[in-house]
């Protein structure tokens, strides 16, 4: 009977926040989490694989190595708790090492960090679905890199130490010809009312100096579809920067089929 399982460092990032200790594959995670675990849970979950030698004086990880033991069946160990608070501000950047994205069914996607490159012409304003530590929707007139470097600029009032959001894919012109026509359209945003969206786009093009205004009090991701993801996730702090490209929806579909159907 084999019990000698490699231990994995997993960084729960959505829907809630923790660092656990697993003998699960990174793909077998995210199956636990949505059907093994007694904690009943059915949605997206976003998580991170660590580097299993990263150490931060505030996680007691090595405590938790080692009494870190498959079951007495022989069955590996799913989940070894090691923290639920303020995971993401002491995670260094370079410890994270692939960022998986789960849907409701278990079935996983891993995302490898890539270079970021923004494109040549952008819209004027951009929706940013922030992951964590906070969860918001947010419209700005900042690009993917100037929202991560504001948003964690510790002169900026409510900066954070490091944050993980992505872009998602608006069409600011046409939804707003496709208001004109029609304002009872399903909304282009899970959770936001096209008339609120309609609103907020008007006010930020008539004032010049505002350069973001909040859309929801969560990012309602969990209904948000994955192909709303627009280039991919970024992981920022004040100093650094990670870079997680989305695939193209052909190169998902012949990859993991079972998870493009997901989507």
């Amino acid at each position: 009977m084999n019990t000698q399982y490699t231990p994995h460092l997993y960084m729960i990032c959505y829907p809630n926040s923790s660092l656990v200790l697993s003998q699960l594959s990174p793909q077998d995670f995210g199956v636990r989490y949505n059907y093994g675990s007694a904690s009943y849970y059915a949605g997206k979950l976003i998580y991170a694989e660590l580097d299993i030698n990263y150490r931060n004086d505030n996680f007691r990880i090595d405590e938790a190595l080692s009494n870190f033991h498959a079951h007495s069946d022989g069955s590996p160990k799913a989940t070894k708790y090691i923290s639920s608070y303020r995971i993401l501000e002491h995670v260094d950047i370079d410890a994270v090492q692939t960022l998986y994205l789960a849907n409701a069914d278990g079935t996983s996607y891993p995302l490898q960090p890539g270079k970021y490159e923004a494109p040549a012409q952008q819209q004027d304003l951009h929706v940013f679905a922030e992951i964590n530590p906070v969860r918001m929707l947010t419209l700005s007139k900042f690009t993917l890199r100037e929202f991560g470097k504001w948003f964690t600029d510790p002169d900026n009032i409510i900066a954070v130490p490091r944050l993980l959001f992505a872009q998602v894919t608006l069409d600011i012109d046409q939804f707003l010809a496709d208001f004109e026509q029609n304002p009872f359209n399903p909304p282009p945003l899970e959770g936001v009312h096209p008339s609120k969206l309609r609103n907020a786009i008007l006010d930020m093009r008539r004032r010049e100096k505002k350069l973001f205004k909040g859309l929801t009090l969560d990012t309602s991701f969990t209904k948000e579809s994955y192909r709303k993801i627009q280039h991919g996730f970024m992981l920022m702090d004040a100093h650094k920067e990670k870079f997680f490209p989305m695939p193209t929806l052909h190169d998902i579909e012949l990859n993991n089929l079972k998870f493009w159907k997901g989507m």
